[in-house]
Order: C-alpha cells, then sequence, then structure tokens
C-alpha cells in the first residue's frame, strides 16, 4: 500500500533550486535510505515529507490519518525532567491512566447501586482501551528505549539542563516511543555510541512502521534499509536493496549508461558522416541530384529525431585530500604510563596505559561518557593526568581535527580563517579551498554560518597545508556525507605518519585501523586487530580484562620499553600455539582417506597459517 506519494516535486531557496520535478512513491512498512552530497537537499526533502515546509510546485499526497514522526527542532519543555518528557509520548494513555485513578476514589465512597454500577461499566470501557493500547507496558518500553539509547543516567534530570547532543538522544527517544505510522529521521546516529547505534540498527529492523533515515554511517545503513534513495543533481533514483547493494548497482548503471552513450555518439557521427557524403554527391552530379539530396534530408529528419542521451556524470565533483608527513617522528610517538582521572567523585578511568607507535593506525573506542576524548585532550596537553604520564615521542608534529571544530569563531570568513593556518596569497587560498568544494564565493561566507560538514572540510583543508606526522582525530567522519567519508579514508590510508583516532564509525574503524583500544569501566584494553575483531575477542571474554586469553591484553606495563617486550613475548607465544596446531591438523590430514573431510582440514589448515602470517607482520612492527 503506498503511504506517501511525491509529483512533480520542486524546491528552491533565494533563487537557488535544490530540487525539481521529484516523483516516487513510499509504500507501506518500506525502510528507505535517503543519501547524496551534503547540501543536496536531502533535509529539505524530509521536511517537506514531515509537512514541516511547503513545496513550490509539486504535491504530496499522504495517506488519511497518516502519523508523522519528525524531530525537527527540539521543544522547550520547560521543567520536565527527562522521563517526564518522554512520558508524553503516551499522553493518550497517560490521560486514560489519570480517569481511571478519579474513577477509583470515586467508586471508594459511598454510592447508589445504579450510580456505581455506571461508574464501575465506565471504568471497565477505559480499562479496556488501557490494556488494548500498551498502557501497561509504558512503563516497560520507556525503560527499553532508554536502556538502548544509553540515557538511563538523564531520566531524573531536568531536560532544560542537558546539553545539546544530550537533548538530541531525548527527542529520538521520544520520537521512537510514538511509534509513527512514518518515520523520518535524519543522522539519528550523530550522538550515540557505538552499542547503542547497534542497538537502534537492531530495533529499527524491527519496527512495525515505515522509516525514511539520512545517514552516512555505511554499516548502519546496510543493518537497516531495504531500499536506497539517492537525491543527486536534483533528480532522484530509486534502488530495491541495502546501501552495499546500491553501491554495486549505481556503478553497474553508469557503466551501462556510458556505454549507450558511447554507442549512441558512434551512430550519431556515423549518420552526420553519410549525410555529408549524400549533400556531396548530390552536389557533384550535373545537374544536381534532387533524389540524393532528398535522401541526405531524411536521414537529418531521422537523425533530429533520435532521443539524445545525456553523458553520464562519472566523475562526481568530490574534495581533494592529501597528508603527507613532511619529517617523521621517533618510534614511540605517544606512551601513556598508569593514567588515571578523576572529575569530582568520580574516577573516570585508573592505570590507563597506551603505547602508539610510529606509522601505527590506533582507534580509541568506548561508550559515550567513558573518558575517550579526555584520553586525547591530555594527549594534547589541553588535560593533566591525576596520576601516571603522558609522554608525546620525539620530533612529534601533530594536526588535530576535532568534532566539535571552529565552534569558537566569530565572524571571520573561510579564506580568512584557512589563511590563519596556511601561508598562502589570496589566489592559491581560493584553488586550494576550490578543492574542498568551496567555490567562488563561498570562500567569502562566514565560518560561524557553516553547516557542521563545511565546518569539517575546512579544517582538512588547513591540516593538509600544516607541517604534521601524527594526525590525531576525534570523531572526524560525524558530518561528512559519505563520498567526503570515502575520500578521507583513500587520504588516510596514503598518510605515511601516524594515525590516533576516536570514532564510532565501524566502516571506517575497520578499514583503516588495525589497533584498538577499547576503554569501559574505567580500564582499556588493546586488541591487535580491527573493530569486528576486538569486538568478537571483548563478547568471547565477557569484558573482563583478566581473562582476555588470545588477546594483547590490558597493557599494564610502567615503561613503553617492558610494552614492546610483553607484546613480543604474547605474539611469539601465539604463534607457537598455531604453529602447534597447524601441525597437528597435517597429522590428522594425512591419516584421513574422505574427501569431504579432507577439504574441511585443508581448508582450516590455511585459515591457521594466514592468521599465524598475520601475526609474524605485527611481530614484525614490534621488533
Amino acid at each position: 500500500m503506498i503511504i506517501c506519494s511525491v509529483n512533480h516535486l520542486s524546491k528552491s531557496f533565494g533563487g537557488h533550486t535544490i530540487f525539481e520535478d521529484l516523483s516516487f512513491e513510499v509504500h507501506e512498512g518500506s525502510r528507505i535510505g535517503l543519501v547524496g552530497r551534503n547540501g543536496g537537499g536531502k533535509t529539505t526533502l524530509i521536511k517537506l515529507l514531515a509537512n514541516q515546509e511547503t513545496v513550490d510546485e509539486g504535491v504530496i499526497h499522504w495517506k488519511k490519518g497518516l502519523r508523522i514522526g519528525y524531530l525537527a527542532q527540539i521543544p522547550d519543555f520547560k521543567s520536565l525532567t527527562v522521563r517526564e518528557v518522554l512520558k508524553t509520548a503516551f499522553e493518550q494513555l497517560t490521560d486514560i491512566e489519570l480517569k481511571l485513578q478519579e474513577l477509583e476514589v470515586e467508586m471508594g465512597c459511598e454510592r447508589a447501586p445504579i450510580y456505581l454500577q455506571r461508574l464501575m461499566d465506565q471504568y471497565g470501557k477505559l480499562q479496556d482501551e488501557f490494556i488494548l493500547n500498551g498502557g501497561y507496558e509504558m512503563d516497560a518500553e520507556l525503560e527499553r528505549i532508554a536502556i538502548g539509547l544509553n540515557i538511563t543516567e538523564l531520566l531524573d534530570q531536568t531536560f532544560a539542563a542537558l546539553s545539546g547532543g544530550e537533548k538530541t538522544k531525548v527527542g529520538l527517544g521520544l520520537s521512537l516511543l510514538k511509534k509513527p505510522d512514518l518515520l523520518l529521521l535524519d543522522e539519528p546516529t550523530n550522538h550515540l555510541d557505538l552499542k547503542a547505534i547497534e542497538w537502534l540498527g537492531s530495533y529499527l529492523k524491527e519496527y512495525r512502521g515505515t522509516i525514511i533515515l539520512i545517514s552516512h554511517d555505511r554499516y548502519f545503513l546496510d543493518e537497516v534499509v531495504t531500499k536506497v534513495l539517492e537525491l543527486e543533481d536534483g533528480e532522484v533514483d530509486l534502488y530495491h536493496t541495502n546501501f552495499s547493494g546500491f553501491v554495486k548497482e549505481k556503478e553497474e548503471r553508469l557503466l551501462r549508461e556510458f556505454q549507450e552513450y558511447q554507442e549512441q555518439q558512434r551512430k550519431i557521427k556515423k549518420m552526420k558522416e553519410a549525410i555529408k557524403r549524400l549533400r556531396d554527391w548530390a552536389n557533384r552530379s550535373n545537374p544536381p541530384s534532387a533524389a540524393l539530396h532528398k535522401r541526405a534530408t531524411n536521414m537529418q529528419r531521422a537523425l533530429d529525431r533520435i532521443e539524445k542521451l545525456e553523458r553520464p556524470k562519472m566523475d562526481v565533483k568530490k574534495m581533494a585530500v592529501d597528508f603527507e608527513a613532511s619529517d617523521r617522528s621517533g618510534k614511540d610517538v605517544i606512551v601513556l604510563a598508569g593514567v588515571s582521572k578523576i572529575f569530582g567523585a568520580r574516577t573516570l578511568f585508573d592505570e590507563v596505559n597506551m603505547l602508539v607507535q610510529y606509522k601505527d593506525r590506533t582507534a580509541i573506542v568506548g561508550e559515550n561518557g567513558s573518558g575517550k576524548s579526555t584520553l586525547l585532550k591530555m594527549i594534547l596537553k589541553e588535560i593533566e593526568a591525576d596520576k601516571g604520564s603522558v609522554k608525546v615521542g620525539s620530533n612529534v608534529k601533530v594536526g588535530y581535527l576535532s568534532q566539535h571544530v571552529f565552534q569558537d569563531i566569530g565572524d571571520e570568513q573561510v579564506i580568512d580563517v584557512f589563511r590563519s593556518d596556511a601561508v598562502v596569497n589570496e589566489g592559491e587560498a581560493r584553488h586550494i579551498l576550490a578543492k574542498f568544494l568551496f567555490y567562488g564565493p563561498a570562500v567569502f561566507r562566514k565560518v560561524n554560518q557553516l553547516s557542521g560538514g563545511e565546518r569539517m572540510r575546512l579544517r582538512l583543508a588547513q591540516l593538509m597545508y600544516q607541517d604534521i606526522n601524527l594526525l590525531i582525530l576525534d570523531e572526524p567522519t560525524n558530518h561528512l556525507d559519505i563520498d567526503s567519508c570515502e575520500v578521507l579514508e583513500e587520504a588516510l590510508e596514503q598518510f605515511n605518519g601516524t594515525i590516533l583516532a576516536v570514532s564510532h564509525d565501524r566502516y571506517f574503524l575497520n578499514k583503516l585501523f588495525n589497533k584498538i583500544y577499547w576503554l569501559q569501566n574505567g580500564r582499556l584494553q588493546y586488541f591487535a586487530g580491527n573493530f569486528d575483531w576486538a569486538r568478537g575477542k571483548l563478547e568471547e571474554t565477557g569484558s573482563n580484562p583478566a581473562v582476555t586469553k588470545e588477546v594483547i591484553g590490558k597493557i599494564t606495563m610502567p615503561k613503553a620499553i617492558k610494552v614492546e617486550e610483553d607484546l613480543t613475548v604474547e605474539l611469539e607465544k601465539r604463534i607457537e600455539e598455531i604453529e602447534s596446531d597447524i601441525s597437528a591438523l597435517k597429522k590428522k590430514l594425512d591419516l584421513e582417506s574422505e574427501l569431504p573431510l579432507l577439504q574441511k582440514i585443508y581448508k582450516e589448515i590455511e585459515s591457521r597459517e594466514k592468521e599465524r602470517d598475520e601475526l609474524y607482520a605485527q611481530l614484525d612492527e614490534v621488533v
């Protein structure tokens, strides 16, 4: 069933056309990912679907009685607590609950039998309605959402006292509790930690209504959506697949369209050549041949009737990022030994140890509030440790990308802010900024009017023209569109220095980082692998640092050299265990005669040998 149809929709702002003549349908039960570059009109389209803005041309039809949920702006709940704010999702049920309580008081008083029976009948009807609509599950559902989004500690706080990010999470919880028929979500994962993102993905997969969401989180899109609606250059294309399938299908479609375009161009060229030859022959005849002229004219008419295919846009404009470390640092880039930090009565973390070496790709992950950004600030010398030492190695030149970049900038223009960190003339600055998608007059925009993604691009432009060999990144993909994330990842892969990042982007973590420090419950655990591998090991060991047998566990050494020694011992021990397993499997292989079992053993040997080779590579890095 179609619950929403968009017909020939157009929208402009200040004379600039965002999109025009958009048409598509939304079917009941669909989970649609709305993707496209920043500034392409995704949020505008969501607002139009939510009936928050008016269309310029065209029309949107909604199914009669359709309940739409969209977190457009956080309302001012004044003195309400977070729990009370979330309870507003059950407004109809809380009204019934209040009436039931009033009826209970009335029925407790002495009444005439007829009047009492009337009250009891009224009470029974209201109670049936209360039960039917899940009245007795209100508190349990509220707790479920609060636990999933990791906002249980906020429930008894006043909503007005929360930070912007916390209010956004509560607003998301409120939207989920309302359970609208059409749920519209704009970057719902931006303020969530890994655990909450994974929970939200599972929740939305089971959601009974229809979902349209904007997200740059590629893993999240793959988990949740069953269709992808791409908004590009003011046009929409619908793909009946998840995000990975969309990427593949789009590449195939572009290639097919380009081949069709080339084939048509060859056909047009041949027709033009034939028309020219016919006219030449006709004119050279004595007298000029009317028949040949007629054939040429007919062919020209046929050519004019051909519907010309537009050349597909194979090369979409993307920002150009290229980091390069001019001077290498020493081997030990960052060393944390026995570090502790206390805020008031709360110990944020205790006895934390970490070693980052030259050319490492290291990431710190953990829940919001666990202390990840605090660790970065200690390394940047913005915060002092209460106990232990934080050392940055010799010849280390730091470039820092904060998730809250340029928040304190006033009315300065983009070009002036860029040149405050890069010593170049105005012409060269404009040329560089164009690589980061700031074209023409855009370089004179005020920085405090830029979106989060635009600020991130400006900071990346600055970093690219600084002398650095250590990149410290705090949630670098948070405000970037998917194209920009991919460009950033490619640039970081080529960077010949060291990278330390805090991120909850699972795709980003898996693609770039092979050393994970997991911060939870005030302890830091080390995993020699990507995010998925680390998470698997954490689940195996039940998050207890003392039982991480196969993990190069929590580092407790007071000095970097001791860290190296113990890592080497642990790696060598693991390699010996694997070699022993391989030897036993080979003996088993010699004794086996059945083909299926032989194939199974052989695959297991190959898997173990691959694991051994990876450990040898890690050993080479350490020693």
